[in-house]
C-alpha cells in the first residue's frame, strides 16, 4: 500500500520559511559533511543524513505541492524535484506556454491531489510538501506519517510547517531519530 508522508526541512518553532519565503539557514546542513547525497555531488551531507535522507528520496513516486511553491520553484523546470510526478493543488490551469508532456497535474482540491499522486505514485511514496497544502491534507486525515528534518534555529514567525492547522493530532512515538550536523531527521506515524 502506497504510504502518504508530509515533510520538510523545518525550524525548532516549526516554520519553513519566513513571511517572504525566505528559508534562511534551514538548508546549510546540505554541505556540513563528505557523502554525496545526490549523483552530481553537488550537496554534501553527513554519512548519517546521507543513510536515513537518500533512501527516502529514492522511494518517492509522486509529490504534492500547491501553486504558491510551483510559482516560486518555476515548476523545476518541468522535472519533478522529487520522484516522477508532481501533483500541483491549484485553482488555476497550468501556466500559459507549461509543457503538456511535463509530469505535472493540476486539481483543484487536496482529495483529489492525493487520490491521484497515490495512482501516480503505485507502490511508491508520496510526499506531501508542508505548507498549507499538506496542512489541509494532514487535516483531513489523508497522511500516514509526519517527517521532519529540524533545524537548530528558530524563526519566531513565518510560514508554519503544518500551515493553518488548528485542531490537535496525535502522533505515535518517533520510529525514526537520526542525528546530522545541523539537522535532527525524525519521522512519526499518525495515530489512527
Amino acid at each position: 500500500m502506497t504510504k502518504v508522508i508530509m515533510q520538510t526541512i523545518v525550524s525548532v518553532d516549526g516554520f519553513i520559511a519566513t513571511d517572504d519565503d525566505q528559508v534562511g539557514p534551514l538548508f546549510d546542513w546540505f554541505g556540513t559533511g563528505d557523502t554525496p547525497l545526490y549523483e552530481n555531488e553537488s550537496v554534501l551531507v553527513t554519512k548519517q543524513s546521507h543513510d536515513y535522507y537518500r533512501p527516502k528520496l529514492d522511494a518517492i513516486g509522486a509529490l504534492i505541492v500547491g501553486r504558491h511553491v510551483f510559482d516560486m520553484t518555476n515548476g523545476w523546470g518541468g522535472k519533478p524535484p522529487a520522484g516522477e510526478h508532481c501533483v500541483v493543488v491549484s485553482h488555476r490551469t497550468a501556466p500559459e506556454g507549461w509543457d503538456a508532456d511535463a509530469p505535472f497535474h493540476f486539481v483543484d482540491n487536496v482529495t483529489d491531489a492525493v487520490r491521484l499522486a497515490k495512482e501516480l505514485a503505485g507502490d511508491r511514496t508520496v510526499s506531501i510538501a508542508a505548507g498549507d497544502v499538506g496542512g489541509q491534507i494532514f487535516a483531513a486525515g489523508l497522511v500516514d506519517e509526519v517527517a521532519l528534518d529540524v533545524v537548530p534555529v528558530v524563526f519566531g514567525t513565518g510560514k508554519r510547517y503544518f500551515g493553518s492547522l488548528s485542531k490537535q493530532v496525535m502522533l505515535e512515538d518517533p520510529d525514526e531519530v537520526v542525528q546530522g550536523d545541523r539537522v535532527l531527521h525524525l519521522r512519526f506515524r499518525v495515530r489512527n
